[in-house]
Parts: C-alpha cells; sequence; structure tokens
C-alpha cells in the first residue's frame, strides 16, 4: 500500500477499490486487520497522542476519511484524490462480504438503532450473514463473548472516537476469529433512518459536512477542528 504521511498520521493514498482488494486478499487467508479511518478532527484530537499515531501507522489500512484529508494531500503536493467516508467504505465492505463468506456483526449504538441497521443492511445487500448485533452499553466483556460466539468475521465498531478504536486496539487478540475490524461512529444512526444523511448532490461536492452543521448546529465546535487541522497542516509544510 502507497502511503502519506499528514500530521503525523499514515494514509493510504490509493483508490478505495483498490484498498478494498488488498482488504479481502488478506481476509482470505486469514489476515487480521484494523482499517482505521483518518479525518481531520481524528487527526486534530489526536496531533500529539504518540500512542494513537504508533497504533494506527502500525495498520496495514488508512482510509482518508474526509475531504479536508484530502486538501490537506493537495497543499503538500500529494497523491491522495479521493474521500473515502467511512459509512460509503462500509458498504462496500458489506457487498464484498457477500462475495466471500463474510459474517458481520454490528457493535455499537442504541439497542433498537442497532437492530435496524442490522435489518436495514440485510435488505440492501441480499445474502448478507449479519451473525449478531449488540448494543454500545452493554458491557465490554459481554460484548466480547456475543462477538466470539456469533462466529463473525468482520466486526463494524460505533462507540464513537477514540472509545471504539480503543475497544479494538485492546481487544483484537480476544477476538481472533475477526478478520476486519472497523471504526464505524455514528454509521449505525444513519443506515438505520435514525439521522437523515445528505443527499446524494450535496455528498457529490463533498458538502456533507456544510450539511450535518446546518441540520446540527451543537457541531459548530467540532467543525473548528477543520480549521484548525488546515493551519496545523501548513504549519507542517512550511518547516
Amino acid at each position: 500500500m502507497e502511503k502519506e504521511k499528514i500530521l503525523g498520521y499514515d494514509i493510504c493514498n490509493e483508490s478505495s477499490s483498490k484498498i478494498l482488494k488488498e482488504i479481502f486478499k488478506d481476509f482470505n487467508f486469514g489476515i487480521q486487520n484494523f482499517i482505521v479511518n483518518i479525518n481531520p478532527e481524528i487527526a486534530v484530537k489526536n496531533y500529539k497522542n504518540n500512542y494513537f499515531k504508533n497504533q494506527f501507522n502500525s495498520q496495514k489500512f488508512q482510509i482518508p476519511d474526509g475531504i479536508g484529508i484530502v486538501l490537506a494531500s493537495k497543499l503538500k503536493k500529494g497523491n491522495i484524490k479521493e474521500r473515502v467516508t467511512g459509512i460509503d467504505f462500509m458498504g462496500e465492505i458489506c457487498k464484498e462480504s457477500v462475495k466471500n463468506s463474510g459474517k458481520i456483526f454490528l457493535y455499537g449504538a442504541k439497542e433498537d438503532v442497532v437492530e435496524k441497521a442490522a435489518e436495514e443492511l440485510k435488505n440492501k445487500y441480499p445474502g448478507l450473514v449479519i451473525s449478531g448485533t449488540c448494543d454500545g452499553y452493554c458491557d465490554k466483556e459481554i460484548a466480547i463473548s456475543k462477538i466470539n460466539n456469533s462466529n463473525a468475521n468482520i466486526l463494524f465498531v460505533a462507540l464513537g472516537s477514540p472509545k471504539q478504536e480503543l475497544f479494538i486496539l485492546e481487544n483484537k487478540e480476544k477476538l481472533a476469529k475477526i478478520k476486519i475490524f472497523m471504526p464505524v461512529g455514528g454509521s449505525f444512526d444513519v443506515i438505520s433512518n435514525n439521522i437523515k444523511r445528505a443527499p446524494n448532490w450535496v455528498i457529490k461536492l463533498n458538502l456533507e459536512w456544510l450539511y450535518r452543521l446546518i441540520r446540527q448546529p451543537w457541531r459548530f465546535f467540532r467543525q473548528l477542528k477543520l480549521i484548525k487541522f488546515i493551519f496545523l497542516v501548513i504549519k507542517e509544510k512550511r518547516r
């Protein structure tokens, strides 16, 4: 995987289709992978967190989840050309899992949300196998037991950052049957239709962040991290 570094984080600059192909190549060889989503908020929040940098950089796959990452790459004359959103890449993994004997487990969100998300995914991807679900409010050890007993080999974790990433990092060895780990933030809420996603034309214009801000004004202070992110990238470029 070709990568470039932004604020100390390695990020794959390959196409999403090539990344997906490599993930399932490893999957079919029984190799575990933690798919890391790198977006401006995560990069800024953990800018000085060497633990996360080292752990994230040690993974094979880091996807550019955010238009800010693409812009930062352009500023640095890098090669990241497409934004790979977590929710869209989750969908691609679901689609590919049907062809590769994938068995999915959904962990996180409220009980009614995660169960509805499972139903919606099965409707959208005929043949998709969802081995189990567990809400994000149950005891961690109970969740681990449920995941292992389900015999799932793909795990989507929706606990919010950094809780979801920490769960994966701390429990990968306990979840030996899982070959693909992916943190997915608020994706279950969107998939279950609990939260409305931006229209396709907004997504194509890379303005999904603005749509969210208009619908959820409380996100304003989170969006300020994008400004800080660009400032840090420019500052780093001038060194």
